[in-house]
């Protein structure tokens, strides 16, 4: 997976390792692909004192058509919610001008003592509005 010039983007050519006997990509690389390119997105947040533990609720993937074996992809991650103690990402898979598939991640903030649910911080909150789609 490269990275290009923004935190929120990179790209693939589909590996062998991920297409199964009919040369098509398998629905959990997707998801993997995703979480890679969110981490790498994430990581560029603003440090915030004490910030709570982000812990996903749910992960899901909607497959418009499959990527295929050596077919180049443009991962594409985006704020789609924001709310008071979780945040929604949508993580936008192309191949050329064709959306491929869209996976939907949810996290919840959690306090690191209890794990009770916690507030977003509210200059993690001012910097996901930048990017909300």
């Amino acid at each position: 997976m490269s990275q290009s010039k923004r935190p929120d983007v990179a790209e693939i050519r589909v590996p062998f390792r991920d297409v199964d006997m009919n040369g098509q990509m398998f629905l959990a690389s997707y998801i993997s692909y995703a979480e890679s390119v969110l981490a790498g997105f994430w990581s560029s947040r603003p440090d915030v004192d004490d910030e709570p533990v982000y812990s996903p609720s749910k992960v899901s993937c909607m497959l418009h058509r499959p990527l295929h074996y050596d077919e180049p992809a443009t991962f594409t991650a985006t704020i789609d919610k924001i709310g008071m103690h979780s945040i929604g990402f949508l993580i936008s898979i192309d191949a050329g001008e064709e959306r491929a598939a869209e996976v939907e991640i949810i996290w919840q903030a959690r306090t690191r003592e209890d794990q009770s649910p916690a507030s977003l911080p509210e200059e993690t909150r001012d910097w996901l509005y930048r990017f909300l789609d």
